[in-house]
């Protein structure tokens, strides 16, 4: 079992900085890759980053590429979601969940409970 809580979202202005972290409880984290998804209004929850269990893989959905940077830190059990140049479509709660498998084939086994971040124009 792996428990998942999110922090560090929040309000702020089109074209402003956030960092998300998320930090894990249980045994196992290490084991897992971890992803960050975000679910905005009236939307389904979308892939928006992944890491692999070693930090040294990581992929991104095309519309956060080159301005969010995913990162983890095994000796803190925590993942972490840098998000740059936000934008107003970036406006979701977001949500980090550890992952079974890697690339395209990966499945979120366990989810935090999000986390709001809202972006102003």
């Amino acid at each position: 079992q792996v428990q998942l809580v999110e922090s560090g979202g929040g309000l702020v202005q089109a074209g402003g900085s956030l960092r998300l972290s998320c930090a894990a409880s249980g045994r196992t984290f290490s084991a897992h890759a971890m992803g960050w998804f975000r679910q905005a209004p009236g939307k389904e929850r979308e892939f928006v980053a992944a890491i692999s269990w070693s930090g040294g893989s990581t992929y991104y959905a095309d519309s956060v590429k080159g301005r969010f940077t995913i990162s983890r830190d095994n000796a803190k059990n925590t993942v972490y979601l840098q998000m740059n140049s936000l934008k107003p479509e970036d406006t979701a709660v977001y949500y980090c969940a550890a992952l079974a498998g890697w690339g395209t084939d990966a499945l979120p086994v366990y989810w935090g409970q999000g986390t709001q971040v809202t972006v102003s124009s």
